[in-house]
């Protein structure tokens, strides 16, 4: 029992990146979750599917869950106008996954509107942090659940 809880991390939290590339005209997106929790949740969505996102039996089929699961619990609106955010890819950085999105085809932001539900419906203890930049202006919000939006102004 005690290596079973020696492997668990008390806490449960995420942080996304988000960085507007103006040489390219994009928003990148980055998002730090813990791999366990990530797989719990993804298990929920696809009862009986073997769930493993480092060793997938089919890649193509996880990268679809990976996008869809942070699709649904990331939406974005940038300068007031919804956008949909564009899988990049996904690696493993310690006991994290670390998950890529861009927004192309941005002329610049003022507005970042931000809906950050993940892991909401895996813990109630779940903590989205979130960091932001803009050029030179760089701003952080920590959202609690059940809180899920913020808007970062520019």
């Amino acid at each position: 029992m005690m290596a079973v809880l020696a492997t668990m991390h008390p806490f449960f939290v995420s942080m996304t990146d988000f960085n507007y590339n103006a040489k390219d005209k994009e928003l990148e997106i980055s998002v730090r979750i813990f791999m366990d929790d990530f797989e719990n949740t993804i298990r929920k969505y696809h009862p009986g599917v073997k769930i493993d996102i480092l060793h997938p039996d089919n890649q193509d089929q996880m990268n679809q869950f990976v996008s869809d699961y942070i699709q649904k619990h990331l939406q974005l609106k940038i300068n007031g106008k919804a956008v949909q955010i564009s899988f990049v890819g996904y690696e493993q950085q310690s006991e994290s996954v670390w998950t890529y999105f861009e927004v192309k085809n941005i002329m610049g932001v003022q507005k970042l509107d931000v809906m950050n539900a993940l892991l909401h419906d895996y813990n109630t203890n779940q903590i989205n942090m979130m960091h932001v930049k803009v050029n030179d202006n760089e701003q952080n919000y920590k959202l609690d659940y059940p809180n899920t939006a913020v808007t970062f102004n520019f």
